[in-house]
């Protein structure tokens, strides 16, 4: 074995004691996943036991989303000088609260009213400042899954009669919901969007597109899943009579109006010759025949 190889290895060893040495005595207890309801609040268990003491003069519990590194504090408390209150800080959202009792080792995380973008992994942290090796974290964290039934979100028609009409229905819903459309008389697959993952966070909907719809036809969006089911019908209308005849006869119209125009002319004109001949064909008085006088 040359010199590097052994240097490597020596250096292995050492980094492995000092994990074990690290986590000797700790221990933390999450469960893998818990599910939620929306709308509904959920606890996320966290308890640990420590090799030292059994009461710590002061302690911090910590719980993120996503992994220690890289995740989102979400609450955070301290336990200061022996109190038997964890403090939390001054802009702590009020969603979150410790639901265990520090002091007993219970750092169970309280959600208030769960919602869709909570789902991901959490993880539980425990600090006791001035212990060797005083902090620990679970490294699988505990998988957060908030289901909801489907809610369609909106319903719309795109397009244009020239190039054509289709029906657009975006539903949000955790397990992603099964969505069909149904026309006037029959059931369409219609054309399915590709869902987003469920890990993505606050992207759990999914959008269908019906394509070819025809104006003067009812068309409805079905979503389903195991929690409930949710339905929207729009309905099309079709092209306006009164349109459709102005467009028809668009050419026609100057016509007309030149027509009209024109016998509104020869009116004129032939009222004008009516009230003037007469007064024209009039002649003038004749003589009166007075008898002559014979001489």
């Amino acid at each position: 074995m040359d010199t590097r190889t052994l240097y490597s290895t020596l250096a292995l060893l050492l980094l492995l004691r000092s994990a074990a040495m690290h986590d000797d005595g700790w221990s933390m207890k999450v469960p893998a996943e818990v599910r939620a309801i929306e709308g509904y609040p959920v606890v996320l268990p966290c308890s640990f036991t420590h090799p030292h003491n059994t009461h710590h003069s002061s302690m911090h519990v910590v719980w993120r989303l996503g992994h220690s590194h890289t995740g989102t504090v979400l609450f955070r408390c301290s336990s200061l000088n022996g109190s038997q209150y964890c403090h939390p800080g001054p802009n702590q959202d009020q969603r979150y609260r410790l639901e265990g009792n520090h002091r007993e080792h219970d750092l169970s995380l309280r959600i208030n009213s769960a919602a869709l973008q909570d789902n991901g992994r959490y993880y539980c942290r425990v600090e006791l400042p001035g212990q060797p090796h005083g902090s620990y974290e679970n490294k699988m964290g505990t998988r957060l899954r908030v289901e909801a039934p489907p809610r369609i979100l909106s319903l719309s028609i795109e397009g244009s009669m020239d190039t054509g009409l289709k029906a657009r229905c975006k539903v949000q819903g955790s397990p992603l919901a099964d969505v069909q459309w149904m026309g006037p008389d029959d059931v369409f697959e219609g054309d399915i969007g590709f869902p987003i993952p469920q890990e993505a966070p606050s992207q759990h909907w999914v959008t269908i597109h019906l394509l070819d719809v025809q104006p003067g036809g009812q068309y409805t969006c079905t979503a389903s899943n195991p929690l409930g089911k949710d339905q929207a019908l729009v309905y099309i209308l079709p092209p306006s009579p009164e349109k459709t005849i102005s467009k028809s006869n668009s050419t026609a119209l100057p016509l007309m109006l030149g027509l009209a125009l024109a016998a509104k002319v020869l009116l004129a004109l032939g009222l004008g010759a009516w009230i003037v001949n007469p007064l024209n064909s009039k002649e003038p008085p004749e003589a009166p025949d007075f008898p002559s006088s014979l001489s």
